[in-house]
């Protein structure tokens, strides 16, 4: 290297290296790697291993020495075009242990090919975090937090920290292939399972890849056998990068809160996938049947259960009723006003509390709209063969603590999704992040059996109520006692009024616009969404009919929300 003169403006440099180099003795290795590191990072140079034995000898090479290697394609037809910081620097020194132990430094080729860098920070070397950050990136990977929250949370405690994104995901995906331990996925996976005492099951193709898996958490089954009498099940998906359906199995507790019993990830949403899927959960409560089991109208599944439990009650999720109708009904209607009516009047029907209101009610809705034989016939003889399952003259003579909606299903949904941030995990991965869902859930419902035993409800002082006190959570001691004075009003006075029943409110609170990536866990709008918004009215007179959602544009829709 020489200056604007033509002198060697490296001679003062290579003087103080030679110097180093001759009068350093290091005690281990990693003491000299360190010390070579920091002296050449003061001159704005970084240093490499080109190749070692830890315990004899180590060559060091400046971190621009070779050549780039096109790893994924061979032969120049398909030669990739690349930049690489890789220009065959042939700047090498060795470090050797001597027979005393300690290690000494020899230079080889003391001259670079190039200038020192203006910003040091551009080598990968200077961007490696410390073992202290290192070992926080893995405890905060553990508790499921975001990458660059992890960044973020690491910078707070050193302002002039150099790594970057691409830093933790490489040394995430490091963590990774370190607790294979050279073991493939599904080894090491299974024995995760035994080992932190999992139940699961695995249905396999002959090629001998997995189509079925059905795993539950130690806590989940201990909650399951707990609270045995209503679950809610429904699939969810863009869960895991085998784009396989997850059958979310969600049970009630005795607060009236929602936890994870078991999931099933499914090749197909059949008959036979369900069935074996419910097949192994029944195992998880000894053979028991649950007294209800809330879902939507999945025919597949709805069989499964009546061949799996046929002493259970399936009732069906009376909000995807409503949707399915608005989305099958609403474009029958030409003013909105007219359709809100009609919805108002199929409400009457499906909370009808009697037979003979339903009978009244259905015989009056028949009459209004005898003039759109397409909307009646449609709800005749799509939903009303299952009447049954979603009129509350029937499914009020089921205990089903008030669970007509399959809404803690798509609680559920959510929350996990929380967990696993992006839809490209794979079974491992997913396995970690369901195991953090299940043990907050867990831990909720402990802390809530401890803190209401440590307070008494007042209901009715002397009364049987009171025996029950530290036995029965408040939420199922109000339910009972709520019960318990509808009986003395029918014994007492006849006839009696109550107050109206309250309602679940229409829709959902909207949800703001996200682009979808391809690793997103965002489902696919429902066809009851497409239909809402091409009907909402807009703000310009100019709007054209090219303006309108294309319903053609989301063909995967999930079985959940698909029109009956």
């Amino acid at each position: 290297m020489y200056d604007a003169d033509g002198m060697d403006s490296s001679t003062p440099m290579i003087q103080s290296e030679e110097f180093y180099l001759v009068n350093s003795k290091f005690e281990s290795y990693d003491e000299l790697l360190k010390s070579v590191r920091d002296f050449y990072y003061d001159k704005e140079y970084g240093v490499s291993i080109r190749d070692s034995r830890k315990e004899k000898y180590v060559t060091l090479q400046c971190d621009r020495g070779g050549s780039y290697r096109d790893r994924l394609c061979s032969g120049d037809k398909r030669k990739k075009i690349t930049g690489s910081r890789l220009i065959k620097c042939p700047f090498l020194i060795v470090g050797k242990k001597e027979n005393d132990g300690a290690w000494v430094l020899k230079a080889k080729i003391m001259t670079h090919n190039h200038e020192p860098s203006t910003d040091i920070v551009g080598h990968p070397l200077f961007r490696r975090l410390s073992p202290q950050d290192t070992e926080s990136v893995k405890n905060m990977t553990l508790s499921g937090i975001p990458p660059r929250q992890i960044l973020s949370s690491l910078r707070q405690g050193n302002q002039s920290l150099s790594a970057i994104s691409r830093t933790i995901y490489n040394l995430k995906a490091k963590i990774r292939k370190e607790n294979l331990n050279n073991r493939s996925m599904v080894s090491a996976l299974f024995e995760e399972f035994e080992k932190e005492g999992f139940i699961f099951d695995i249905l396999h193709n002959p090629t001998g890849h997995i189509t079925h898996l059905f795993i539950a958490h130690p806590l989940s089954i201990k909650l399951a056998k707990i609270f045995s009498n209503i679950f809610v099940m429904d699939c969810t998906y863009k869960t895991n990068k085998y784009n396989m359906p997850l059958l979310d199995i969600i049970g009630v507790s005795c607060f009236n809160t929602s936890f994870y019993s078991g999931f099933a990830f499914l090749e197909r949403e059949d008959e036979d996938s369900y069935i074996w899927a419910l097949n192994t959960f029944k195992k998880i409560l000894d053979n028991r049947e649950p007294t209800v089991i809330m879902s939507d109208r999945e025919l597949a599944l709805m069989n499964a259960i009546k061949v799996v439990f046929p002493s259970t009650i399936n009732l069906l999720c009376i909000w995807h009723i409503e949707k399915n109708v608005l989305a099958n009904c609403k474009k029958h209607f030409e003013h909105a006003e007219e359709f809100d009516i009609f919805m108002s009047s199929w409400n009457n029907v499906a909370y009808s509390t009697t037979t003979t209101i339903f009978e009244h009610n259905w015989g009056e809705f028949e009459l209004v709209y005898q003039t759109k034989k397409v909307v009646t016939e449609y709800i005749k003889n799509t939903w009303l063969p299952w009447k049954e399952k979603f009129v509350s003259a029937w499914t009020e003579n089921y205990l089903h603590f008030g669970n007509r909606v399959s809404s803690r299903a798509e609680g559920a949904h959510a929350k996990l999704k929380l967990y696993l941030q992006v839809s490209t995990g794979g079974f491992q991965e997913v396995k970690e992040k369901i195991c953090f869902a299940i043990k907050h859930e867990f831990n909720e419902i402990k802390v809530k059996l401890a803190s209401q035993r440590m307070h008494v409800l007042h209901i009715c002082d002397g009364s049987v109520f009171g025996e029950l006190l530290y036995h029965v959570s408040h939420f199922a001691l109000k339910k009972i006692h709520m019960q318990f004075e509808k009986l003395k009003k029918v014994i007492l006075w006849q006839p009696w009024v109550f107050e109206p029943m309250i309602r679940r409110p229409k829709g959902r609170p909207p949800k703001a616009k996200k682009k979808r990536g391809i690793n997103s866990t965002t489902r696919d709008p429902s066809k009851f969404e497409l239909v809402e918004s091409s009907q909402r009215p807009k703000a310009s007179s100019s709007t054209s009919k090219n303006n309108l959602p294309d319903l053609n544009a989301y063909p995967n829709f999930s079985s959940n929300d698909m029109p009956y």
